[in-house]
């Protein structure tokens, strides 16, 4: 099973010893006054399904094979996150932790239990959905292979670890070592994005577009280690829909924004973004023979 699959059922198999079903806790969120917290999610979902008919719309009259595999990488960002959201809403990757001693948060209720309310399907979200993200970004760049599926395999383990920390209840100090790690493995990530594909897409003639992506992606993406540690999983210095509110805009920033940004210069099928009739194509076609 993969890790990351394994890790989920773990944090459901957890989030259920609180004593929360998700009927309570769907109820808590969308019965009670917890109306911004519900939109944070619902909003999402919205401009997710918004986002994929527009990748649809736009793309229709694509031809080439490159062109087309970075569509349907920016479109897979969306599908990953209408299903995660539509998790969050019904309160299926919702739950209540218990914070560990010395936590700011610790002692804290929800809905008459002890702990406070965990996204951990936020965490689900990015773990399948920031791969196709380098996908896209790595292709318009010009980037190979391995490059891109390398970058792909950290962000997995950055987001498998922030997991990790928002889960952690036995001690403080791990929760926090889990968020350090997770964070040297983005700064991986970043590197690759600010220096190697940035000099790649200088190369390959995409320079402009990507310069724009790679601001909104890095820029967006420090948001989210930084709305963690002052966010209710860190130092808790930021309520539960305020936090929401802050995942859901970066969300919002980096995904549906960078796709159609990404879109709206792919659409034209330039140069830089085409790979002509035989790419991808496994075997090479046959030359003619004179008659």
């Amino acid at each position: 099973m993969h890790p990351a699959t394994t890790l989920a059922f773990d944090a459901q198999s957890l989030i259920a010893q609180a004593g929360l079903e998700d009927p309570e806790l769907f109820e808590y969120v969308f019965g009670g006054d917890n109306t911004l917290l519900a939109l944070s999610f619902v909003l999402n979902i919205a401009l997710a399904g918004l986002t994929i008919l527009g990748i649809v719309y736009l793309g229709r009259n694509l031809t080439d094979p490159r062109a087309k595999l970075i569509a349907i990488a920016l479109m897979l960002i969306s599908v990953v996150s209408i299903s995660s959201y539509t998790g969050l809403t019904s309160a299926l990757t919702l739950g209540v932790v218990e914070m560990p001693a010395g936590h700011p948060a610790a002692g804290s209720t929800t809905a008459g239990e002890d702990g406070v309310l965990t996204m951990w399907g936020r965490y689900l979200t990015w773990t399948f959905s920031t791969p196709f993200i380098l996908i896209a970004l790595g292709l318009i760049a010009g980037s190979d292979w391995v490059k891109i599926l390398t970058t792909c395999a950290f962000t997995i383990a950055m987001c498998v670890t922030g997991l990790a920390a928002a889960l952690t209840t036995s001690s403080l100090l791990l929760r926090w070592w889990w968020f350090v790690l997770g964070t040297m493995f983005f700064l991986v990530i970043v590197y690759v994005i600010l220096v190697d594909w940035t000099a790649e897409a200088a190369t390959t003639g995409t320079g402009d577009l990507f310069r724009t992506l790679k601001i909104l992606t890095v820029v967006g993406w420090f948001g989210y280690p930084i709305l963690w540690a002052l966010g209710v999983e860190g130092f808790a210095l930021l309520d539960v829909t305020v936090t929401s509110w802050g995942y859901s805009i970066l969300d919002i920033i980096t995904k549906y924004i960078v796709t159609f940004v990404a879109m709206a210069y792919i659409v034209d099928e330039p140069a830089s973004i085409t790979g002509g009739p035989d790419y991808g194509a496994s075997l090479r076609r046959p030359a003619s023979g004179d008659d």
